[in-house]
């Protein structure tokens, strides 16, 4: 009976954190903003599981270990990333310059919509295994692939009159990217305008003849 009594807490222990109601989703926000605020290595499972008001058992159901969360914090942005670029492309139709402005405004609104995930996937990409490094970086070559390709195209077609394409390229998905690191919810512009200025700036800078 006391065996049996013991197995029940237990269990009791455990059930209300492991079928809560978005307790991964609640976990993965705490992990985020743990990261964000104290960095990864001044972050512990702990820290993690005291921000989500679960238990350390609870957390580690969800999640083995604080570098599997950041793992999957990493590889979720990027991979939706990639899903807006190619989407603001597709539906661009075929101008280079509409599709280059297109994807940078994606560019940048996911980088102030999502700033949290953007800025930590920005400043801990050197805390990753060699693995999950890899695979982010393979990723993140992905996004870079969309943009050389729709300014290759663009210089082949006389659209833009760009003589170094890889460093453009470089330099507008990096202004992009930064966004993470400065905007302000409460700034002077939105996240519209912002976009839609550094859609011209981009062209700009591959020489658009239309920009």
């Amino acid at each position: 009976m006391a065996q049996g009594k013991t197995a029940a807490l237990a269990s009791d222990d455990r059930q209300p954190d492991r079928e809560a109601a978005g307790g991964r989703d609640i976990l993965l926000s705490a992990a985020l903003n743990a990261f964000a605020t104290q960095g990864f290595h001044g972050t512990s499972m702990r820290d993690i599981a005291t921000r989500a008001g679960m238990s350390i058992s609870a957390t580690y159901y969800y999640f083995p270990s604080k570098a599997d969360l950041l793992r999957h914090i990493m590889v979720s942005v990027t991979e939706d990333l990639i899903a807006d670029l190619e989407a603001a492309r597709d539906a661009a139709g075929d101008d280079p310059a509409a599709r280059l402005a297109a994807i940078v405004r994606a560019h940048v609104r996911l980088h102030t919509e999502r700033q949290m995930e953007s800025f930590v996937g920005n400043s801990e990409l050197r805390s990753l295994s060699a693995a999950d490094h890899a695979t982010v970086i393979a990723l993140r070559d992905r996004v870079s692939t969309i943009f050389k390709d729709v300014v290759a195209d663009g210089r082949q077609r006389g659209v833009f009159d760009c003589p170094h394409p890889a460093e453009a390229t470089i330099a507008v998905v990096t202004m992009c990217t930064s966004v993470a690191g400065w905007y302000r919810l409460d700034g002077q512009h939105s996240p519209q305008t912002i976009a839609d200025r550094y859609a011209a700036l981009a062209l700009r800078l591959v020489g658009c003849s239309a920009a």
